[in-house]
């Protein structure tokens, strides 16, 4: 079966999940997808090796809540795709995804969307968006809870936890030591960009007791970068700015950290700390976050709250054999539950029962 799937950007970190879901179609995966803005710095360098790529015409428009973006040329790779299956973003800000809806509705075909839910509120026009799909992917249970209260039904909801990385092997989990040599290494991983907030990271990491202060890691690159190393430079010196980091040489970096801290919104990079066996802080966000986080691997902090960031990080670096049970129990969340093949097998379920929903006349899972 041919699927087809449209994505505003084809981030790099997201390749690796397209090239799987393209093996479980033999191949047949296309994805749509366009150039970011330059301040943007989303990194699209990496190319499949499985799913095709038909480049899409991004044309921006304005900024922040008005921002949208039309795909350009939508048509012409559907008329040449001729997808079987569609999953596309559920997302407003993409006007030409109705071109793309109106066009597989015309031929009987399925509609899966993806999203992180219906935000902050709802009206009746997302609502009349919403309902076009047979059915709806999201991250994370808050997700799912507001689509429901959107009045999409529970038979047309998929969870498909969030990641970024493969199930390891037990073999895959680093071995550390359950005393630290000498500093502790807390490592952040992302975009550097002011609402991943690694200004409130360098400041509590200076309000720690000296005895626990530890080497800070800062690996990513992005538009927030000069200013927190200049902030750095005052505030907190230890802290080490890596730039971008991809395959082996980051894999290093998470092995030897001891703490994954991620202080602001979002960030796949938890998924991928956990899986080396790395106990985590994050900051509560979009939701996806609860999935990830429990009482055994880690803690939630308020976003934007210095004081709980600083208790989270004295409480785990004080103790460095909770430190590791935790990394531990991080790396059999992984293993067990929340990973790519996982994430893969949901959103195959979604689209045999948006197939099913088209073929029986009925959107219900089977």
């Amino acid at each position: 079966m041919r699927i087809g799937l449209i994505q505003r950007v084809l981030a790099g970190y997201r390749v690796p999940f397209f090239d799987l879901l393209a093996e479980r179609f033999d191949g047949q995966l296309s994805i749509f997808a366009g150039s970011p803005r330059p301040e943007e710095m989303i990194d699209t360098s990496v190319r499949p090796a499985i799913a095709k790529i038909y480049p899409a015409d991004n044309l921006h428009l304005m900024h922040g809540k008005s921002y949208l973006c039309f795909q350009r040329k939508i048509t012409a790779w559907l008329r040449e795709w001729d997808p079987e299956a569609l999953i596309v973003e559920a997302n407003l800000r993409y006007p030409l995804t109705w071109q793309a809806l109106r066009w597989m509705q015309q031929r009987g075909r399925p509609l899966v969307g993806w999203g992180l839910g219906t935000g902050a509120s709802i009206n009746w026009y997302k609502r009349s968006f919403l309902q076009k799909f047979d059915t709806l992917i999201t991250y994370s249970q808050t997700g799912a809870e507001s689509y429901r209260a959107a009045g999409i039904p529970e038979q047309r909801i998929f969870i498909a936890k969030n990641a970024v990385t493969r199930r390891p092997l037990e073999s895959q989990l680093p071995a550390r030591s359950n005393h630290f040599s000498d500093k502790p290494i807390v490592m952040f991983a992302g975009r550097l960009q002011e609402r991943k907030r690694v200004d409130l990271l360098l400041e509590a990491c200076a309000a720690l007791d000296p005895a626990i202060q530890p080497l800070l890691w800062i690996v990513g690159d992005g538009p927030d970068r000069e200013r927190l190393i200049q902030y750095a430079q005052t505030c907190y010196p230890a802290a080490v700015f890596w730039g971008a980091l991809y395959g082996e040489t980051l894999a290093e970096k998470f092995r030897s950290a001891d703490l994954f801290v991620l202080p602001g919104t979002g960030g796949l990079a938890l998924q991928q700390a956990m899986s080396y066996g790395l106990p985590v802080i994050a900051a509560e966000a979009d939701g996806t976050q609860q999935d990830l986080i429990r009482p055994g691997n880690g803690i939630m902090v308020s976003p934007g709250n210095r004081q709980d960031l600083i208790d989270a990080m004295s409480l785990l670096l004080s103790d460095p054999v909770r430190l590791r049970e935790m990394g531990k129990a991080s790396f059999e969340i992984v293993r067990n539950e929340i990973n790519l093949e996982a994430m893969a097998d949901v959103f195959v379920q979604a689209l045999d029962a948006a197939r099913f929903a088209k073929k029986t006349g009925k959107r219900a899972r089977e």
